[in-house]
């Protein structure tokens, strides 16, 4: 897995201060090296931009693309369009402070790899509920078949009470 990564490894020790700028592809093969994943197949371009300075990093995360996700209504494949953008910071050092938008690194450390960092923006943008969009005219873009099938079956029924139950709660009542 590391090795398949080591695209997505920066090496800051050598980079000038300043803006650097660093685009990938993420497609299908990038999601077989993370297990129980939400996402298979996938056309998503990331942009990291990285601003070196003497004492930390700065770094912006761009990404825009489409994932392949499963219809939670109609169980059929669809592409869901993802975009986000995420800023977060490089420190060095041994005081590794809790914060959630800073990566403490220690000071000997020459690369990092954001392959794990693209994975969760990329699994962040995704929205919760996975829903075919609407097309132009505002319709669902679902299987009608299986939208006709969910209709007939969503149909509150007939309440076809059991005289027996009736009895009971009159025994109920009299008392």
């Amino acid at each position: 897995m590391v090795v398949k990564l080591a695209t997505y490894n920066i090496a800051f020790k050598g980079l000038k201060e300043g803006n650097h700028v660093f685009d990938y592809h993420i497609a299908d093969s990038f999601f077989e090296h993370f297990e129980n994943t939400l996402v298979d197949q996938a056309d998503v371009n990331v942009r990291v931009t990285l601003e070196k300075r003497s004492s930390f990093m700065s770094v912006i995360l761009d990404l825009k693309g489409t994932v392949l996700l499963t219809c939670d209504r109609c169980l059929e494949m669809y592409n869901q369009p993802v975009q986000n953008k995420a800023q977060f910071w490089i420190k060095f050092g041994e005081n590794r402070e809790e914060e959630d938008d800073v990566i403490w690194l220690p000071p000997e450390d020459y690369q990092i790899n954001v392959a794990q960092i693209i994975y969760e923006y990329i699994i962040l943008s995704v929205p919760l509920k996975h829903v075919h969009p609407s097309n132009e005219e505002g319709k669902s873009s679902c299987n009608p078949e299986m939208l006709k099938k969910i209709e007939e079956y969503s149909r509150p029924h007939e309440d076809k009470s059991d005289g027996r139950w009736e009895q009971l709660k009159n025994l109920l009542n009299s008392n």
